[in-house]
């Protein structure tokens, strides 16, 4: 397993951009696929992004797609989360999490590590 600390939340105005960062500890980086999920308060932890080991392949959910872009720099140990045009119903509290083996997946039960979460809230 990996340790995943992620950055970068805050409060922003609807149409406004964040960046998220998560950071992982260990040397083997690039062998894991990594995930950006979130959970807004009363709801369900629901899949955000994904991304492949190498980078080269991603998915999102369709409530983000054209909005969001993950990616990832292996040299860095980071993966990044770019938000733009935010909207009220993105408020939740994001997490990184790693799964073993470069290949991505929507389904959360398959990752193994989880950061701590970073808080997004964007007023109207």
């Amino acid at each position: 397993q990996v340790q995943l600390v992620e950055s970068g939340g805050g409060l922003v105005q609807a149409g406004g951009s964040l960046r998220l960062s998560c950071t992982a500890s260990g040397r083997t980086f690039s062998s894991y696929a990594l995930g950006w999920f979130r959970q807004a308060p009363g709801k369900e932890r629901e899949f955000v992004a994904a991304v492949t080991g190498s980078g080269s392949s991603t998915r999102y959910a369709d409530t983000v797609k054209g909005r969001f872009t993950i990616s990832r720099d292996n040299a860095k140990n980071t993966v990044y989360l770019q938000m733009n045009s935010l909207k009220p119903d993105d408020t939740a509290a994001y997490y990184c999490a790693a799964k073993s083996g470069s290949i991505l997946t929507t389904i959360q039960r398959m990752y193994e590590s989880w950061g701590q979460g970073t808080q997004v809230t964007v007023s109207s």
